[in-house]
């Protein structure tokens, strides 16, 4: 009798240990990472085209040699642009100094944002047929030289925009989008050397971007995308350089057009 109790009680017990085992097996099952493509609160995908808004006459035509203004320059800059010289540009094949990361997002021109896989955003620009990639997550640059381009870091950001101080406490004229919106933040390091603006305003090798890419809905419905640059550079520039760039929304490709870079218009 007893020993018959010992049995079921043993049987209970063994069943009641695979149970737990089980259980512990099926919550020891390793969860996925959320990729950022998943984990996106915005979507930023598909064709955009620049409105220029403001600073017209510094966007769509090559300024005249000695217009610098709005650019906190340090004399070092200056000597440079001064010195700017469109036929040597062309000779020396650097046409594409002007279409580099610190400035391609202000220019007239089309996007297609694309994920190419779940980490990467990969933005097409037909502005010089330009390509800019995003990584997020753990992602780490291979070693190489400085790039129009650079290297790239993203991640979604909720938080305030924190735009760097002005050097000595000075105030400055800045264009402040929306502080608190969900965004994409992305930090670009790695930069060859290019220009600020077309008449040979230059930034260094060791400057770094940083750019908040924002939503906003219109009222007709239609979506627009604010970009906003931080551009800092401790050679020729006395302060970080902000400017916006909007762009609209397109359904399809409509009037994309890739063209080569130009050290003219």
């Amino acid at each position: 009798m007893h020993q018959k109790n010992f049995g079921i009680r043993g049987t209970w017990i063994a069943t009641a240990a695979l149970s737990l085992l089980t259980t512990a097996q099926c919550f020891a099952q390793p969860v996925p990472a959320r990729t950022a493509k998943d984990t996106a609160p915005i979507d930023i995908s598909g064709y955009w085209v620049s409105q220029i808004t403001q600073a017209w006459r510094l966007r769509m035509v090559t300024p005249p040699k000695g217009d610098y203004m709005g650019i906190s320059m340090t004399d070092a800059s200056k000597t440079i642009a001064d010195a700017w010289d469109q036929t040597k540009d062309e000779a020396a094949g650097d046409q594409c100094k002007y279409y580099a990361a610190g400035m391609i997002m202000t220019l007239p021109e089309r996007l297609h944002i694309t994920w190419p896989d779940d980490n990467t955003l990969k933005m097409d620009i037909d502005a010089g047929t330009q390509t800019r990639v995003f990584h997020f997550g753990s992602w780490k640059a291979p070693a190489g030289p400085p790039t129009w381009q650079g290297n790239s870091v993203a991640e979604w950001d909720s938080r305030a925009l924190k735009i760097p101080p002005a050097r000595g406490g000075g105030n400055r004229a800045q264009i402040s989008p929306p502080t608190r919106l969900t965004h994409l933040k992305v930090r670009t390091d790695n930069l060859k050397g290019a220009y600020l603006r077309k008449n040979g305003v230059p930034y260094s090798d060791r400057s770094v971007l940083t750019e908040y890419y924002d939503l906003i809905r219109e009222d007709d419905g239609q979506q627009m995308m604010i970009v906003t640059t931080v551009l800092e550079d401790p050679i020729y520039l006395e302060n970080p350089l902000i400017l916006t760039a909007q762009f609209r929304k397109q359904q399809d490709a409509a009037g994309w057009d890739p063209t080569p870079c130009s050290a003219r218009w």
